[in-house]
């Protein structure tokens, strides 16, 4: 329903406005119109078509701020994401889009003005900060569309910059390598044994750093060699929070005997609920560096220094997952049993991230396909003699 209204402005003048109800039953009016004619005029595309239409769109939602906007957005949006990914939004925000739009009124922002900072930015922090600092705003924008405060989203067909394909160095430890690392890392001073069994089990089982420090004493089944992972500890702003794994993939998977065997002496002094792995204080680990920096003294890179290894071929933490995935991979897994083992999101992802490893699966392939031609065509020429024209025609079905 909506109708206009004649009134005086403090100067005397005569004005007309539109008093009219928006979708949700709220009243609101738009005012300042010299003639009835185009108050009328206004009513009829703004309110009266647009609703009948579903185009309505609210003529004072402009007005709205970046700022306002965005605290609406993320209360809706901070209830589905993790706390190490609300974290980088967060930093986002405060260093990229705040200072620029947080006071400007969403209705006065146009594509080209986010060209100019999206190209800005572009010049000086790499693709992937300009992605998520446009992310948001694109996010925020897109909600102000949906809830009719926009007719379109500026950030529509916006020119973005592209993430370059990094070619990702990684190392690949053969299994004596890995079993030789393990035991150096036992020969700690300090809880030798849960750091010898720590590296056994990332470089078997290919678990995230974070996944194994989050391990507790009733996720891992000694008896049928089984290992459940259920959470995730991440380090937010300096501090360790904990969560479920990476893409929420909670997943199973069995050890070998060298893993269990390694991890049956350190759960005998755990009780249910207890970490199975945590430092000398008793708090989670901390993710290690193979930095060969000088300062860089904990237990990681200086079990691999006394193995006289070349500092460039120090394997992180990670690449102990890549080994695992190594291991699995000669050892005859499929694409598949390994997307299960690393916790991957889809075959698809893992053939991606480890296709290098299948490259000596084709090579075999195609061996035995040589040989089943060799092997066919041998028995043809051994049999050709016999044959002849006794050979039936094929059968042609119509």
């Amino acid at each position: 329903m909506a109708n206009i209204v004649k009134y005086q402005t403090s100067k005397g003048e005569t004005r007309y406005r539109v008093r009219y109800r928006k979708p949700d039953g709220t009243q609101t009016d738009k005012r300042g119109f010299k003639r009835k004619i185009d108050a009328t005029n206004w009513m009829a595309e703004h309110v009266t078509i647009a609703k009948a239409s579903d185009t309505f769109v609210d003529p004072q939602g402009g007005r709205k701020t970046i700022d306002s906007i965005y605290k609406e957005w993320l209360a809706v949006r901070t209830p589905f994401w993790k706390p190490s990914y609300r974290s980088s939004i967060e930093t986002a925000w405060s260093t990229h889009v705040e200072p620029q739009w947080a006071n400007r009124r969403i209705g006065d922002i146009t594509n080209a003005e986010l060209q100019a900072w999206v190209s800005e930015l572009s010049s000086r922090r790499s693709a992937s900060v300009v992605l998520r600092a446009v992310g948001i705003m694109d996010g925020m924008l897109g909600k102000a569309c949906r809830d009719r405060l926009l007719q379109r989203n500026p950030c529509d067909g916006l020119e973005l910059p592209r993430k370059p394909k990094r070619k990702e160095r990684r190392i690949y430890l053969s299994i004596p390598q890995l079993i030789g690392f393990a035991n150096e890392c036992g020969n700690a001073m300090r809880i030798g044994e849960e750091r010898r069994a720590l590296v056994l089990l990332l470089g078997f089982c290919g678990l995230r750093w974070g996944e194994a420090a989050a391990l507790r004493k009733e996720d891992v089944n000694i008896e049928e060699r089984k290992l459940t992972i259920r959470h995730n500890i991440v380090a937010v702003k300096g501090k360790p929070v904990e969560g479920t794994p990476k893409s929420y993939e909670m997943r199973t998977l069995y050890m070998p005997a060298i893993v269990t065997d390694a991890l049956a002496p350190v759960l005998a002094h755990r009780k249910r609920g207890e970490r199975v792995f945590s430092d000398p204080s008793g708090k989670p680990i901390r993710e290690q560096s193979a930095s060969a920096v000088k300062g860089n003294r904990t237990w990681w890179p200086s079990a691999l220094k006394r193995l006289g290894w070349d500092s460039d071929d120090w394997p992180s933490p990670h690449d102990l997952r890549h080994t695992a995935a190594s291991i699995a991979v000669h050892a005859g897994a499929n694409v598949k049993g390994l997307q299960r083992m690393l916790g991957h999101s889809s075959a698809a992802m893992t053939l991606d991230v480890y296709a290098d490893l299948f490259d000596s699966d084709l090579l075999d392939v195609t061996r035995m396909v040589d040989a089943a031609v060799q092997l066919e065509s041998g028995a043809e020429r051994e049999c050709g003699q016999n044959v002849g024209k006794n050979v039936p025609e094929p059968t042609v079905m119509v």
